[in-house]
């Protein structure tokens, strides 16, 4: 379908690290855009950008995410929570209660197209030689993968039983501007900051999406995406060391990594995720972070190029980007790191 312009997009998730990308990307496309967000959000982004705010104490408040849907057209559904640590509760009520509140409010307040940011992360346990396209058997491992899929699979259900038009993006890992956790984390903040490790003699291969490639693939899935399909949204798989090698390249700084042995860093891991259980704060490497880094990542996207037209940017230049914001914001280390999807 075509989508067509000049309509009013409401957009959870918007004071996000994708939210960066995608509301300037909905923006220039003649869309009015509208965020849902808590009282207590930071909005001076959104502000800046002349988009209308609407609030709800919660992305499970029913009646304020309905209230937020009147008058729409469409909404993109990008809120999330995405840690590599946490409880498995927080999750759920998140990536799954709250899909299904802003699913039943779009039948309340009439608005027929849903995109469902998912992730291509809820393949979780990937078999050796296979290749993770949307048919790919889904195997997640820790509780956001889970509630992830269980939240797509809801948003997919409902669907059908509400008569809403809902398609499910699945982008890759994020990288890119206003970045600082996960992707960008290990292989820019770190690097850059003089912590070079590498795992598995770097092998492994990884699954890098430019977000603001995925702020455009979110755009195509509304304008041309069917109702009830997955679409893969991701840049080249490669391996640790190309992606290294590339970044520092870029940088200018050695391409030299400490190869860690895999018991090594599970070690490590474990002990740190230990503490924070007393702490209660995230755990520098997580011992989640397994199910990421220990595995190959091959992802297809053809059907997102066949069905939406998508080209993702090369790894080389949205690097390049993404170091140039980081040497632009000299203050980069104190962005909040929960920009995040």
């Amino acid at each position: 379908m075509k989508y067509p312009e000049n309509q009013t997009i409401l957009v959870t998730g918007a004071t996000g690290f994708l939210g960066r990308h995608l509301i300037p990307e909905l923006q220039q496309h003649g869309t009015t855009v509208r965020a849902l967000v808590r009282p207590t959000s930071q909005t001076e982004f959104l502000r800046s950008r002349q988009v209308a705010l609407a609030y709800a104490d919660d992305i499970t408040d029913q009646a304020g995410v309905t209230a937020a849907l009147h008058g729409c057209t469409a909404v993109i559904h990008a809120a999330g929570n995405f840690r590599f640590w946490g409880s498995a509760d927080e999750f759920f009520n998140t990536n799954v209660n709250g899909t299904e509140t802003v699913l039943r409010g779009c039948a309340a307040a009439g608005v027929q197209r849903i995109v469902h940011v998912s992730t291509i992360a809820v393949a979780g346990k990937i078999p050796p030689h296979s290749i993770v396209d949307e048919a790919f058997n889904c195997q997640p491992q820790d509780a956001y993968q889970q509630t992830k899929l269980q939240g797509e699979q809801r948003a997919l259900a409902l669907g059908k039983e509400l008569g809403l038009d809902v398609v499910v993006v699945r982008p890759g890992a994020f990288y890119g501007p206003w970045g600082q956790y996960a992707f960008n984390r290990l292989f820019f903040v770190e690097p850059l900051r003089g912590w070079r490790v590498k795992v598995g003699g770097g092998r492994y291969i990884q699954f890098p999406a430019f977000v603001p490639d995925v702020a455009r693939g979110i755009w195509l899935a509304l304008e041309h995406g069917r109702p009830g399909e997955i679409y893969n949204i991701s840049g080249r798989s490669l391996s640790h060391n190309e992606a290294n090698h590339i970044i520092s390249d870029l940088a200018g700084i050695s391409r030299f990594r400490l190869n860690t042995p895999r018991w090594g860093m599970l070690a490590l891991a474990w002990i740190m995720t230990q503490i924070a259980r007393l702490t209660g704060r995230e755990p520098f490497y997580p011992l989640n972070l397994r199910h990421y880094v220990f595995q190959d990542w091959p992802v297809s996207i053809e059907k997102a190029r066949r069905e939406l037209g998508f080209e993702p940017t090369p790894f080389e230049e949205g690097a390049k980007q993404t170091l140039a914001w980081y040497k632009e914001d000299e203050r980069s280390e104190t962005t909040d790191h929960r920009l995040q999807r």
